[in-house]
């Protein structure tokens, strides 16, 4: 965070981290290849693609690789633009969205979702969201031409995928800055043990094993990883860096919320997304080092 932050140091990263999660519960679920299936989307390749991109329209490989930064441009070329003559983007839209309604449903539960709190944490979050800029962020501009659901659940969901997406966008330009690539991006955050496990990355993302150990020899040879493959003294200060600047690219919404709302909805945010990772939200091998 800056210095002249109203806010305690990293609150809005931790603010963040349970809505993002709990927004991505979507992609993992039944619910969602089940939608996706209803509108003739069957390539395993797809859904975690289509989902995000959509809301950009009917675009080519291109925009989205550059857009998504760590897919590979071969596995979205697969996808896209051939999954617009099967489904549009507005029908893909709404299939999340449907998917989201039930999964968060299933997780949840229908007493969760009625809550007052649930009401509480969707106003808070669309408040953060009020915030976010347009400008450089591709991903969250384009969701954000999208209407507001009316439901509580719906709400938050949308409002911390505004949220994720306008974090994401500025994380790009970060990762720009300290200079990794695509594959060293992935490769060093999973050298933190925070990121996905290299198996689901490597087939949610397209990228190969050989592509996976070029980038490991990169980082190493600029002193980054070690032979172990873990992150060295510099290469841990290099992913602080990153998130540190992440931190203040994204900054606004959380000063916007103020110090006891960004509080609350993290409070809120953790609950809800401990329900869920306890109703089996995600696969038990999604996260890790190997």
């Amino acid at each position: 965070m800056t210095s002249n932050s109203s806010l305690p140091a990293r609150a809005g990263r931790r603010c963040h981290n349970p809505l993002n999660s709990l927004h991505s519960t979507v992609y993992f679920s039944p619910e969602y290849a089940k939608e996706l299936t209803s509108i003739g989307i069957v390539d395993d390749e797809a859904p975690f693609v289509v989902g995000r991109v959509a809301a950009l329209g009917t675009v080519g490989p291109g925009v989205v690789a550059a857009a998504f930064y760590n897919y590979s441009y071969d596995l979205i070329a697969k996808v896209v633009p051939a999954v617009w003559a099967i489904a549009s983007p507005e029908a893909v839209l709404g299939a999340r969205v449907r998917a989201a309604d039930a999964a968060l449903r299933r997780l949840l539960g229908d007493e969760v979702l009625a809550s007052d709190e649930m009401v509480e944490a969707a106003g808070l979050a669309r408040r953060a969201s009020e915030a976010c800029t347009r400008h450089a962020r591709p991903l969250y501009a384009a969701h954000a031409d999208l209407p507001f659901p009316e439901e509580p659940h719906l709400a938050l969901w949308h409002a911390a995928t505004l949220l994720r997406e306008h974090r994401g966008d500025g994380h790009l330009a970060a990762l720009l800055t300290v200079g990794l690539d695509p594959v060293e991006a992935l490769v060093s955050h999973t050298a933190t043990g925070r990121g996905m496990n290299p198996s689901w990355v490597l087939r949610t993302r397209g990228w190969s094993q050989a592509d996976w150990e070029a980038a490991a020899d990169r980082l190493r040879g600029r002193g980054l990883l070690d032979a172990e493959g873990e992150l060295t003294e510099a290469g841990t200060a290099l992913r602080a860096d990153l998130e540190d600047t992440t931190d203040r690219l994204d900054l606004a919404p959380y000063e916007h919320l103020g110090a006891a709302g960004v509080e609350r909805l993290t409070e809120l945010g953790r609950g809800f997304l401990m329900k869920a990772a306890a109703a089996g939200a995600f696969p038990e091998t999604l996260l890790g080092k190997g």
